[in-house]
């Protein structure tokens, strides 16, 4: 038997405006580019997407089952912009045959620098599913799959029973993804490991041309899926939602692929689809998954050097995480949810300075001209932030 987990990320950041040195007024977020934004993606990828799954899930009675991640910035702008958006994601809640899982409530780093402001986002995340989806998760993702050893420790403390990661190729050695491990010396938590390779193929190769297996149909992908048979339990699919008509438009058949995939993956006997969930449920743990530091699902490295290659995004991130006890201490709740919302983690992908083989796809989502111009607007927000807090410090920077 192997089962297939699809997992869908779904994210949206609070986008910051143009803020120089001579803004006084604590308005930091673009709200036009964010209304826009969200709806450009609702039309080519969340709703479109929405409707497909949820036909699938309707019309093979359940046995078609996927899992999401939403962020807590995603369902707020959905609230506000785009409420047709979250009533397609309650709708597909309501099968009973879609999951929801945990991460931090702001898709932040917070894990890295305040295991407290780390706790309560996640607790915020948490409640937030139940109140909008009736769930309460029992699996967690950190941002970005960031994890090491101790994420997967943290996780179990708070009562999670499984936790998503990447698999990479010098941690696993000769075994695979196809498994399920668990931590060292961690029992309660299983893990299951993102299977790159077939993700990166729907995420990113689908509608290459140049790639040996072009074009992926999804006989080909339902009989890659049964050649795991006896070789393993999972096949782990996690990507980015927008893949679906976002970053594969929909004349490139990504859509066509998503409607016929599960019937040819039901032809083939012993094959059916889980949530995350629903395989930690079902397949024990293979061995120890051994992670003592950090690795993440981004880019070629699959490490952090996406938010933390350069001295800029160390700066940002420390000068941020450095005022955290003020801004708690201030008391205003307006202020502590605009600290939050610095500490989504895109801010920080903008300051990348890789222009190799992931540059394009930093390029493509960063909407500055430069890393250094992304860098002095966050800046010049966040040290209007401290001003508000009573600690502004000399030295501002010039726009």
């Amino acid at each position: 038997m192997v089962s297939v987990c699809f997992y869908f990320q779904v994210h949206q950041p609070y986008r910051l405006r143009r803020f120089s040195i001579f803004d006084k007024q604590p308005q930091y977020f673009d709200e036009d580019a964010n209304r826009n934004i969200l709806h450009k993606v609702a039309n080519k990828c969340y709703l479109p997407a929405n409707r497909t799954l949820l036909d699938l899930v309707r019309r093979y009675e359940g046995r078609f089952r996927i899992s999401y991640s939403l962020t807590g910035v995603l369902i707020e702008q959905c609230r506000r912009y785009c409420p047709q958006v979250l009533d397609s994601f309650r709708e597909l809640a309501a099968t009973g045959h879609v999951d929801f899982m945990a991460e931090t409530y702001y898709h932040s780093l917070s894990f890295l620098y305040s295991r407290e402001e780390w706790t309560e986002q996640v607790a915020l995340h948490r409640k937030l599913l139940q109140d909008v989806f009736g769930q309460t998760p029992t699996v967690f993702r950190n941002t970005e799959l960031i994890y090491n050893n101790d994420v997967a420790r943290a996780a179990a403390d708070l009562g999670y029973k499984a936790v998503l990661c990447e698999g990479a190729d010098h941690l696993l050695g000769y075994r695979s993804p196809t498994y399920l491990y668990h931590p060292p010396g961690e029992k309660r938590v299983k893990l299951l490991l993102k299977n790159y390779r077939l993700s990166d193929d729907l995420a990113f190769r689908f509608s290459n041309r140049d790639w040996a297996e072009w074009p992926l149909t999804a006989d080909k992908f339902a009989r890659w899926v049964h050649q795991v048979n006896g070789n393993g339990y999972v096949v782990n699919i996690f990507v980015d939602y927008e893949t679906f008509g976002e970053h594969q438009w929909a004349d490139t058949g990504i859509f066509e692929f998503l409607r016929h995939m599960p019937e040819e993956v039901f032809k083939l006997p012993d094959n059916d689809f889980k949530t995350p969930a629903e395989a930690a449920a079902a397949y024990p743990a293979s061995g120890e998954y051994d992670v003592p530091h950090m690795i993440s699902w981004a880019d070629t490295e699959r490490d952090l050097s996406a938010w933390l290659g350069n001295a800029m995004q160390s700066n940002a991130l420390h000068e941020l995480y450095r005022v955290e006890q003020e801004v708690k201490q201030h008391g205003d709740p307006a202020v502590l949810e605009d600290w939050r919302k610095l500490t989504i983690s895109d801010h920080f992908y903008y300051m990348c300075t890789k222009y190799f083989a992931d540059g394009a796809v930093h390029k493509y989502f960063n909407p500055y001209d430069s890393p250094y111009d992304s860098f002095i607007n966050f800046m010049n927000v966040l040290d209007n932030l401290r001003g508000r807090i009573g600690t502004q410090r000399a030295g501002r920077l010039t726009a």
